[in-house]
């Protein structure tokens, strides 16, 4: 089973294809874990609606997916002082353990946000950014937010027996900030990746985040609709051609 051991995680990663990486961030909430881009995390026993990029994309890049920590089979311990920078360090040890010094991100859900974060982190590393369905902030919708969290929570408490206090300002670390919670939009304005973004129609994803970070961004543009079978195939090609597009040797 492929996985990164560091001081503090175990992250289960999985490869597919050669070529140009493309790091997959999944969706999922604090469930994400490399299965939500085949069986939608709100109902498994339906077919997801977006494109599974694992067998999509690995005939012409290197496409690289992992669980998040506490998430699918990857492990770590929950502190307090834990956020969204705990997540970049184990995506970038990632890249790093297998010597990926620049890549594609596509993230879903919760994994849009991985990847603004990631690009913060990681001056020139990124070549460009599909954001799928991203996460944000509006309209009083924070309580699913904290709904979601809660409920993770709660499992990970009866697994792992960790202290509730340190889950708790974890929690508030993760999703109690503004915009798209990792990054603020002083950053998105200054962020010359490209970045094709698959605005989301829900609670979760509002499509008012997915405009905003188009309208804010120097490289933005939008892909609507998408979402369906119906779309499936226009999709797929413009995610592929946008990737090839910014692919550097």
């Amino acid at each position: 089973m492929p996985t990164l051991k560091t001081a503090e995680s175990e992250i289960y990663f999985e490869e597919y294809g050669q070529g140009f990486p493309v790091l997959l961030l999944a969706p999922g909430g604090m469930r994400s874990k490399i299965d939500a881009w085949r069986r939608n995390p709100a109902s498994p026993e339906v077919a997801p609606p977006w494109m599974d990029p694992t067998a999509a994309l690995s005939d012409r890049f290197r496409v690289i997916a992992m669980d998040q920590r506490n998430a699918g089979k990857s492990s770590a311990p929950v502190r307090a002082s834990d956020d969204w920078s705990t997540y970049t360090r184990d995506q970038l040890a990632l890249l790093d353990y297998l010597g990926i010094g620049r890549c594609h991100i596509m993230g879903g859900c919760i994994g849009s946000s991985y990847a603004l974060a990631l690009c913060r982190a990681s001056s020139g590393m990124v070549a460009a950014a599909v954001l799928q369905n991203p996460i944000g902030i509006v309209n009083g919708n924070r309580q699913v937010f904290r709904d979601m969290f809660s409920g993770w929570a709660e499992e990970i408490v009866a697994k792992k027996g960790i202290n509730r206090t340190a889950l708790k300002a974890f929690g508030q670390n993760m999703f109690e900030g503004d915009f798209v919670l990792s990054v603020d939009r002083d950053f998105v304005r200054t962020c010359n990746v490209p970045m094709l973004v698959l605005p989301g129609s829900d609670a979760f994803h509002p499509k008012a985040i997915a405009e905003e970070i188009v309208a804010l961004a120097p490289d933005g543009e939008m892909l609507d609709p998408w979402k369906g079978p119906e779309f499936l195939a226009s999709t797929t090609a413009k995610v592929r051609n946008f990737f090839t597009q910014h692919t550097s040797a």
